[in-house]
């Protein structure tokens, strides 16, 4: 497949910019208030609650949703207003021209609400860099929110697309989701820019059979987009 012909699909937390410094800290807690107010549970309750639906479905608006009746658009307008968040975030502009050096379509496909990503995209200068943003509102079967990695919200966003799983790359620094992309026949890539500071790639020695490529940078891939 010639390079142009590729689409490119960036998560955006820890893979666009370093959410682990920050962001995620502030979301985790805006997340647990949120379940101690409407689910009346104590924090220590929340906490685990989260953790079990992050680990069953990949996101925990999806438990919230399935066995709480959680309304999707509160849960996300409650809990990602971070106040200040911007001061937080730091954008390159290298990012930006490897980007544009990328050949080949851009697309943002985040479980982020749409606010949430388009204000770290204007922060860190990244606004006009996607094709399109798929955010987790859009990833919505039968009613119920199905984020990634659910192997059949892949599979509705690439029709909705009009794309073949075999022209996609998946850039991303979550494994599991990059686990289902592949089995769909996507190429995948590691990003490990920000993994290595949050201390996650502790233990972790080799390139699963899963991913294709593994980098540290964007520069890194743009210098180097075959494979």
């Amino acid at each position: 497949m010639a390079l142009r012909d590729k689409v490119w699909l960036f998560d955006l937390d820890d893979t666009l910019h370093n959410a682990s410094h920050r962001a995620f800290r502030e979301l985790n807690a805006s997340m647990s208030a949120y379940i101690v107010t409407h689910l009346g549970l104590t924090d220590a309750e929340a906490a685990e609650l989260r953790n079990r639906y992050w680990l069953r479905y990949g996101a925990t608006l999806t438990g919230l949703q399935r066995h709480h009746g959680v309304k999707p658009a509160h849960f996300l307008a409650e809990t990602h207003k971070l106040p200040g968040l911007e001061a937080h975030l730091h954008g390159h502009a290298h990012d930006l021209a490897a980007l544009r050096r990328l050949p080949g379509r851009k697309f943002l496909m985040t479980n982020a609400p749409r606010g949430y990503a388009e204000r770290v995209l204007a922060t860190i200068g990244l606004s006009g860099a996607f094709e399109g943003l798929i955010c987790v509102e859009d990833m919505q079967l039968f009613g119920h929110s199905r984020p990634k990695p659910d192997a059949r919200m892949f599979r509705v966003v690439l029709a909705r697309l009009k794309l073949r799983a075999t022209q996609c790359v998946l850039v991303e620094d979550t494994l599991i989701h990059q686990k289902t992309a592949r089995g769909l026949g996507m190429k995948t890539v590691w990003m490990q820019r920000w993994l290595r500071q949050a201390g996650v790639m502790r233990g972790v020695q080799r390139r699963p059979a899963y991913v294709s490529r593994r980098v540290r940078s964007l520069a890194a891939l743009a210098r180097s987009p075959h494979f």
